[in-house]
């Protein structure tokens, strides 16, 4: 088995809760796209990232069936362990800063994959969902504070790869900002903290804690 360190991203305030993310620092060990889906698929985290040069942030992303060329909490962590002032990435180049607990990236809205951003009336609603049929990706959210930008959301991936529910979603988050045009603090799944904020010329700015599980 190729060694591979595991992060969970975007915890909560206590440390607790957050996405888990498989990180190979050497990529270079599963160079073909064929090996690195294989790995991706035994490992079973939402995303897998493959490091190919951790001086120049290179990485390449992996669901358990498919590669991105852009995903929020594959970024934030692998930023977190690398530290490195940006990721290059299939879609672009991530622009990463760490600032106290949290570790943030800049993206494009238009970098993320297609989700289905659906409000409910409360946040009651979203908490008592319960997991769709696969086919659509679906962010359901609603206000908790709308005054204060606070948000409750879920995340169903429908992708009918063992992932029913995702934990935390950096691209979703950033999805919801860019089409918000606001700062906003996310509680997703059973407890996990997304920070966003937009900024000039399209970007949007996604930060969150990052722990380094084993």
């Amino acid at each position: 088995m190729t060694d591979y360190d595991v992060l969970r991203v975007f915890c909560g305030p206590s440390g607790g809760y957050g996405n888990e993310l498989g990180v190979v620092r050497e990529g270079s060990l599963l160079p073909g796209r064929d090996d690195r889906q294989a790995l991706a698929a035994k490992l079973g985290f939402s995303e897998t990232v493959f490091v190919d040069d951790p001086e120049r942030g290179v990485i390449d992303i992996y669901t358990p069936t498919s590669r991105l060329p852009f995903a929020g909490h594959p970024c934030v962590g692998t930023a977190w362990l690398l530290d490195v002032p940006e990721l290059v990435t299939p879609a672009g180049e991530v622009g990463t800063r760490l600032d106290g607990e949290f570790t943030w990236i800049e993206a494009r809205a238009e970098w993320a994959p297609p989700r289905t951003l659906r409000q409910y009336a409360s946040a009651a609603e979203v908490d008592a969902l319960e997991v769709p049929p696969p086919g659509e990706w679906i962010y359901a959210w609603a206000w908790e504070d709308e005054a204060a930008g606070r948000v409750r959301a879920r995340a169903f991936p429908g992708r009918g790869d063992g992932i029913d529910e995702d934990e935390a979603t950096g691209a979703a988050a950033l999805l919801l900002t860019d089409r918000l045009g606001r700062a906003l603090n996310i509680t997703q799944g059973r407890g996990s903290q997304l920070l966003t904020a937009p900024q000039p010329y399209g970007w949007v700015e996604v930060g969150g804690r990052v722990v380094l599980e084993r």
